[in-house]
């Protein structure tokens, strides 16, 4: 009697990336496998995949960190399937809590994406992730500016010079700059040490005002439809859209409100044991970045529709933080709608 094979041996890699090195576990549907260390090369792996399992159906897990995704891209064009996986996903049990080496990573992952337990993280494709590096640059290059800023005023306290109410805010008009550069010191260290943080300050202020431009410009030509979409909601401008577009990705992918608030951290914690119930406050498990936008688009979309400023009146009287959390929610809810109906929003139109 001849034995048939019926279905292909699958085999399960499990990946703990480093800069240097690669620390990998091969697992079979039969097999436990071993553990080895290769170059950070995917093409390596591959050959080692044909010489050693050929004819096998082949999944690979890695966590998600430093490394990005080039290493999913390499593995999905040579027809496996690869996961990318939040560490935090992965499950440790009894003493595996407390020891932890790259082996043992290596051999976790393999196990948990052999047993079917692993969910991929939505990687994006070459393009949106271009677009999110040169994002999260702007919002890098925010906070340089912030912390410049912070140093120069620093200078002027420290040197006893009082700045003019007029420009006492953190609006730097050009006359206030202008006014930074006339101060005089007993002696020249002094003012040159100021000058050379004046002029950080205007090389940081350009390059932000030029990604920022870069950014809008690139969306409203390589994404002019979901673009022009979100801008039209009141609250949400060109930067926070951009923002949607690169670190959200297509906002049709989620099922629903409910999904898409989880994943952006505006859904409350919630425990519950019979009759007690309480909500410790916000998911931490979040995209911290778009949850800060989409606060302080709520606050913009107070001042600009009426249909929000009368829903934030209906809740006056309780904190402050919740109310505007609660508006942020329904901006959310707006947005998913908007995109989802491809529709653009009307002002004074109850959503």
């Amino acid at each position: 009697m001849k034995t048939r094979i019926t279905a292909l041996p699958k085999l399960f890699i499990g990946i703990d990336i480093h800069k240097r090195s690669w620390k990998i576990h091969c697992s079979t549907d039969l097999f436990s496998g071993k553990s080895f260390t290769m170059p950070p090369d995917p093409e390596k792996l591959r050959e080692y995949v044909q010489k050693h399992f050929p004819g096998h159906q082949v999944s690979t897990a890695y966590e998600a960190g430093c490394c990005g995704y080039s290493a999913h891209h390499s593995f999905e064009s040579f027809g496996w399937k690869s996961l990318v996986v939040n560490p935090a996903d992965i499950q440790r049990k009894g003493k595996e809590r407390y020891t932890k080496t790259d082996r043992i990573d290596a051999q976790l992952i393999s196990r948990e994406l052999k047993d079917g337990r692993l969910v991929s993280i939505i990687v994006p494709d070459k393009k949106r992730g271009e677009l999110r590096s040169l994002f999260r640059r702007r919002n890098e290059l925010v906070k340089d500016l912030r912390r410049i800023k912070s140093v120069i005023k620093m200078q002027l306290l420290y040197y006893g010079v009082k700045v003019p109410p007029e420009f006492d805010n953190d609006h730097w008009s050009h006359q206030f700059r202008q006014w930074v550069d006339t101060q005089e010191f007993l002696y020249g260290t002094a003012r040159e040490c100021l000058a050379s943080k004046m002029r950080s300050f205007r090389f940081i202020d350009k390059e932000l005002r030029d990604v920022s431009s870069h950014l809008r410009a690139y969306c409203r030509k390589h994404f002019k439809k979901d673009y022009y979409l979100l801008k039209s909601i009141p609250g949400i401008g060109g930067i926070v859209a951009v923002g949607i577009i690169a670190e959200l990705g297509d906002l049709r992918r989620f099922s629903n409100l409910k999904h898409l608030s989880g994943y952006v951290g505006l859904a409350p914690v919630i425990h519950q044991s019979g009759a007690n119930s309480k909500s410790p406050g916000m998911n931490p498990r979040c995209h911290r970045l778009m949850r800060s936008y989409f606060v302080e688009a709520a606050w913009q979309a107070i001042r600009t529709d009426p249909v929000m400023q009368a829903y934030y009146r209906q809740h006056l009287g309780k904190d402050v933080k919740k109310i505007i959390v609660k508006v942020a929610h329904k901006l959310l809810s707006r947005t998913l709608a908007v995109i989802k109906t491809e529709t653009p929003y009307e002002i004074g139109v109850v959503a």
